[in-house]
């Protein structure tokens, strides 16, 4: 036998790194322990508070170019890039492309938009990703419920669907027939050399109407634009109807 104390098990000390097994259902993990001091120094790093995050900095103004196409207003494109000062300023920044009335824009200008890469960006995602109800199923939305083609067909045919909704009478044939007559299908066209014109006032877009005659004829829901097709196409129909009975007994100038 041994003498006594030559094997004696030397004394743990507080400070000193161990291990502690764990068990886990028949195996056993071993994880470093530290010694009390150590712990204790390292409590207040695990407990910081995560608040001391810098703020983010706003987004600085981003200028871009904006091409009008149809169906667009100034409020529209305001609110879609999300421009500080709304409509009006957006107005303000391209009055010398839009001219004296805020409301007349048609496709093609070119507008100067003030927004932020942020806020576009947050557009672009809301307006592409499709709604959802809670089934999780795709759900169309009304607009993308019909679409038409951007030439003179499918702007008769949107005209015509609106004018349904609205009580107005006409059929493709005397649309077709009268845009023909009046404009050879030009949803820019003007007319500078008649008695209108003369007046003030030049016959404009697909079906020639003048600005007092869209005014009191505008159909509600289409822009307020006398150049856009489907604008143009709803309130002459609408004049008409009004006029003739309908634009299908529309046969000359009216």
């Amino acid at each position: 036998m041994p003498g006594r104390g030559k094997h004696r098990r030397p004394r743990t000390s507080p400070l000193t790194r161990g291990v502690v097994a764990v068990g886990t259902g028949g195996a056993a993990l071993t994880l470093p322990l530290l010694g009390a001091t150590q712990a204790g120094a390292a409590q207040p790093a695990q407990s910081a508070p995560a608040a001391q995050t810098a703020p983010q900095a706003a987004q600085p103004a981003k200028s871009l170019t904006y091409t009008v196409t149809k169906g667009d207003t100034l409020y529209r494109i305001a609110d879609k890039y999300d421009v500080s000062g709304g409509w009006k300023q957006l107005y303000k920044d391209n009055r010398a492309v839009v001219g004296d009335d805020p409301r007349l824009i048609h496709p093609g200008l070119k507008l100067k938009v003030a927004t932020t890469k942020a806020a576009a960006k947050k557009k672009a995602t809301q307006s592409s990703a499709p709604a959802k109800p809670a089934g999780g199923v795709a759900k169309a939305t009304p607009a993308a419920a019909k679409t038409y083609a951007n030439n003179l067909d499918g702007w008769i045919r949107e005209a015509l669907d609106i004018m349904a909704q609205k009580g107005i009478p006409g059929s493709y044939d005397g649309i077709y027939r009268n845009i023909m007559r009046e404009s050879s299908g030009n949803p820019q066209a003007i007319n500078n050399w008649d008695s209108n014109a003369a007046k003030g006032t030049p016959s404009k877009g697909l079906l020639q109407v003048i600005d007092p005659t869209f005014a009191a004829y505008h159909v509600p829901g289409t822009p307020y634009d006398p150049y856009d097709p489907v604008a143009n196409i709803t309130a002459a129909c609408n004049y008409a109807a009004d006029r003739y009975g309908s634009i299908d007994n529309v046969f000359g100038p009216y």
